[in-house]
């Protein structure tokens, strides 16, 4: 896989861009039934850049008005930031002083400057956004290759480039554009006989080591889609990238969802093209044309169904390949009223699948004007803040304004509702430009052992809905039109950004979706108040980058896309805290274009630098801090820059700040930094007391210790240092130390404040580094002792309850122990020859007990029959909650414990979330194909996991 040059030079004039990536594994199946899990967590393939090697920098001299420089892979400057202009004097057309100022820096760039093709040129503001491409020969680039200029009242303010130094045309095809295509459907495991989409290009693909001819291959089929560009001399697949990452005219529409306590009121509204009695909201038309959204803007007529020129939905029932277009749009309605029977028939039918055959038809046409009604409402709010036509949005007539065209949103409601193994999930496949998009939305059902949700239909879930269309957004913005997110940091980017946006959109218009706060996302489908589909409420989050891979599924776009929602929304919080929040008039006039965006509240102006964002990035394999750059730079150019002290405090409060480093977006493990230059930052120093004087102390920021990287370290072997800074707030810390285990508190930071963190630590009997040994049942014993939890002990073989692991403690002599500490955390699926079958979230310990023995008195430890009881915990000692349990529910906690002297203490399971919790027990739905309840359905029922026992005498 490639990475980016860890090279940092200070000099003018130079821009920066990310480095290659490539995405990890996914979270494997929680349950054999092959349901995906929820937003696409079922990416299919991982993407693939198979190109070797780096091009060193060339020498560069110092120039005035120094600027931050990044390298890629291909020897040219990848993204340069700067407080100053990185050049002036330019010409006022903005493609010509994009040209002007990478010819004036040829010696960065390359001599490919001098013949670029424009590819588009965005407006921000007052400044623009230009695009150039790269040709090779008479081949454009088909990966890479590419610059974004960012330039306002001639003057350069922002690049972010892959253009590679080399100029040569590739050599010639040695084989067919057919069997680039054959070779593309084995790579990818697509049948070409059933494949939707199967395109072929012609292109050039530059390298570290030379220019390739290569096969551009868009194939979607049954199971994902992917652009897979393929070597046209050697047949190699050079790189691979996942697609899938979901009027006089009056509409009848839930706005958000349905009523929130799963009621059959029919709480809809009246949406209408034109003001009339009874209209509950003018949506107006498309934002270029002003046509109604069921008009073919090739013939101007109505089409009096759900097919538009933005959105073409359908029904996709009996299908069970989930990137398909469905055979049904919504039947003819001359009187274009879109009105239909809602009557919560999946929900009252206890998702028994034969209501899909009865009248109604489980509300079949209300599904399908749902969906294509708030497909169409996300285009026109987004096409406002620009995803336009030159921005590669989805249309099937373009109207001459840009962009290819007959590529609009195909949306399949109740997908695959008559495939058994289809439930629980939304996805979003988005080809590059000119080729349409699918999305897919799912009905929702309790599965044993894998997921509890309601008996809802995922078409009426606004907060799912506009999530998927966001990834449309993103993928098609980002790195100009064939490209998009690609690789572990940017997908999870991608994930939080559709959260972002769809949370967005209903706060502007006032749409209060179901969830405790108006920041929970699959509050509706999941049936979760509190969290919805994700671990956290992005409002309630308090996560860091120095948290990526902190979730029991490691490094997963998912669980660290919350890591981006946790910082954008104090990002966000900035914004209104200094422009305000308004009225839903205000809002509406704002998201609608009635108002001038300095005439808008906060949250509308920092909604408007993301997308801006979007259009100054020139790959799409972007780390965190490469996202966090083009946002600044967007402020710059949109602004003035006026906001880049908010910006930069509330990103260095989630450990982006100024000294924030990672190795490309593929990094498991960036570099926090929690100061900013905008801000009196305190100065904090570990300082370990008493027996732990002289311990290797690791401070973490937040909740979280396995796969986090920390932030200070008392031991001298490490780089890492005993001091940090970081801006003020308050925050949790976490000191952990073998021998001395985990201590978690919490800290007031406050401004300027220098000063020293006493750790006074408890000795950890218990630990394997002080000498503590571990047998019993199950498998990998010692991982319960070695004082992290990115490891467990796992028994593989029922029953659950009345496990034994035997702790013989530190030492020869007794402790007294009246306190432990235990963790229900699970690792990662990676391979265990002794845990061969992954890690499910409910075989994680729920409750358990404590037994203590004494070897000095003469009783055998070694005999579990010899130890006593000091402690049984509640039954919900670990508690979790529908739809499946989560992380941030498992980790470590401290029980006060009868005090004891002990030798050898023994950690006895009761129950796993599948045995003991009874959210996930019983019969929860009519379905008589389907047995929820997971300690009798469950086929690892019998399976159970801890990651941490810690035993101290205070």
């Amino acid at each position: 896989m490639r990475r980016r040059i860890p090279v940092t030079v200070l000099i003018a004039g130079a821009l920066a861009l990310s480095g290659a990536g490539v995405a990890v594994g996914e979270e494997a199946p929680l349950a054999p039934r092959k349901t995906p899990a929820v937003h696409g967590d079922d990416h299919g393939k991982p993407d693939v850049d198979n190109r070797k090697g780096q091009v060193s920098p060339p020498s560069l001299a110092r120039q005035a008005g120094p600027a931050k420089i990044r390298w890629n892979d291909l020897g040219t400057p990848a993204v340069v930031t700067a407080q100053e202009p990185l050049a002036e004097g330019l010409p006022a057309d903005p493609e010509q002083a994009a040209r002007a100022y990478l010819e004036n820096n040829k010696g960065l760039f390359g001599e490919a400057v001098g013949a670029l093709e424009k590819v588009a040129v965005n407006p921000i503001g007052s400044g623009y956004a230009v695009l150039l491409r790269q040709k090779f020969g008479d081949l454009p680039a088909g990966a890479d290759g590419m610059v974004v200029v960012g330039v306002k009242d001639g003057k350069a303010v922002y690049v972010s480039s892959s253009l590679s130094r080399s100029t040569d045309a590739p050599p010639a095809a040695a084989i067919t554009q057919d069997r680039a295509l054959e070779i593309a459907a084995g790579d990818a495991e697509i049948d070409l006989a059933t494949a939707s989409t199967k395109k072929v290009s012609e292109v050039a693909v530059p390298a570290a080591d030379k220019v390739h001819r290569a096969f551009q291959v868009v194939l979607v089929g049954k199971d994902t889609g992917y652009t897979t560009h393929v070597d046209a001399v050697t047949g190699e697949i050079l790189l691979r990238e996942s697609l899938a990452d979901q009027f006089d005219p009056e509409w009848s529409v839930f706005p958000a969802n349905p009523p929130a306590d799963f009621s059959s009121t029919d709480n809809r509204q009246r949406w209408c093209y034109v003001a009339g009695p009874g209209c509950d909201l003018v949506v107006g038309g498309d934002p270029a044309t002003g046509k109604a959204w069921d008009v073919d803007h090739t013939t101007n007529a109505a089409t009096n169904t759900s097919l538009g020129n933005a959105a073409r939905t359908f029904e996709n029932r009996a299908s069970g390949d989930p990137f398909t277009v469905g055979t049904r749009s919504n039947v003819l309605t001359p009187s274009r009223k879109y009105v239909y029977p809602w009557t919560n028939a999946w929900y009252k039918a206890g998702c028994n699948p034969a209501v899909l055959d009865q009248p109604g038809e489980a509300d079949l046409e209300a599904s399908i004007a749902n969906l294509g009604v708030m497909h169409n409402r996300m285009h026109d709010w987004s096409y406002r803040l620009g995803f336009t036509e030159t921005a590669w949005n989805m249309q099937t007539d373009n109207g001459g304004r840009g962009g290819l065209g007959g590529d609009p949103e195909q949306g399949n409601a109740q997908a695959g509702a008559r495939i058994l193994s289809v439930r629980d999930n939304a996805n979003q496949i988005t080809p590059p430009d000119g080729t349409a998009p699918i999305t897919n939305m799912y009905m929702w059902q309790p599965i044993a052992g894998s997921f509890y949700s309601p008996c809802v239909d995922g078409d009426y879930d606004m907060s799912v809905i506009g999530h998927e269309y966001t990834h449309a957004i993103s993928n098609r913005m980002v790195a100009g039109p064939n490209a998009g997110l690609s690789g572990a940091q940017a997908g999870a980017m991608g994930e939080s950004m559709s959260d972002l946006f769809a949370m967005e959109y209903m706060y502007e218009n006032g749409f209060r979706p179901r969830g405790d706060t108006p920041y929970v996302t699959g509050g509706y489908a999941t049936g979760d108040a509190q969290r919805g589909i994700r671990n956290y409420d992005m409002s309630k989050s308090s996560l860091n980058y120095s948290n990526i891979a902190y979730d029991l599924v490691g490094q997963q776009v998912h669980a660290d896309g919350e890591i981006w929602s946790a910082t954008q929304f104090d990002v966000r919080n900035a914004f209104l805290k200094r422009y305000g929040d308004a009225s839903v008039r205000v809002q509406r006039d704002c998201a609608e274009g009635r108002r001038a965006l300095d005439r808008c509240p906060g949250n509308r102006r920092w909604i408007q630098l993301h997308f801006d964002a979007f259009l100054l990035t020139a790959v799409g394999t972007l780390s965190y801090i490469d996202m966090r750059d083009a946002m600044l730079a967007a402020d710059q150019m949109r602004f003035g820059g006026k906001n880049q002290d908010i910006m930069w405090n509330a990103f260095a409060e989630h450990g982006l700040g100024k000294g924030a480093t990672s190795n490309g977006t593929a990094d498991p493990d960036p570099v926090p930094s929690f100061s900013s230059d905008y801000a009196k930052n305190a100065t904090l120093t570990l300082k370990p007391l008493g027996e732990a004087k002289d311990a290797a102390v690791r401070l973490y920021v937040g909740d979280y210790e396995g796969r986090v990287v920390p932030v200070a370290d008392t031991d001298p072997a490490t780089p890492i240092d005993e001091s940090f800074e970081i801006v003020p707030g308050k925050y949790t810390f976490l000191a952990v130390a073998q021998g001395f285990g985990h201590t978690r508190f919490s800290l007031p930071v406050l401004p300027g404040l220098k000063l020293p963190i006493p750790l006074l630590l408890s000795r950890n009997h218990a630990s394997a580094a002080a000498g503590a040994t571990a047998s019993g049942d199950g498998v990998n014993q010692a991982r319960l002792i070695d004082e992290t939890e990115a490891t467990n002990w796992a028994s593989l073989t029922g029953p659950v309850a009345g496990r034994n692991v035997i702790v013989d403690l530190a030492g020869t002599e007794p402790v007294k122990v009246s306190r432990v500490q235990v963790s229900a955390m699970l690792r990662p699926n990676i391979g265990d020859p002794a845990d061969p079958g992954g890690q499910n979230r409910f075989t994680a310990l729920r409750a358990f007990e404590v037994l203590s023995c004494n070897a000095s008195t003469g009783a055998d430890c070694t005999n579990p029959a010899s130890f006593s009881s000091i402690y049984t915990s509640p039954k919900d000692a670990f508690q979790t909650s529908r739809p499946r349990p989560r992380g941030a529910d498992l980790l470590i906690e401290s029980f006060r414990v009868k005090p004891a002297k002990a030798t050898h203490l023994i950690l006895r399971t009761v129950s796993s979330q599948c045995t003991g919790n009874p959210v996930y027990a019983g019969e929860q739905d009519l379905d008589p194909n389907s047995n929820t309840d997971c300690a009798t359905a469950s086929p690892l029922a019998g399976q159970i996991r801890a990651a941490e026992l810690q035993a101290f005498s205070r």
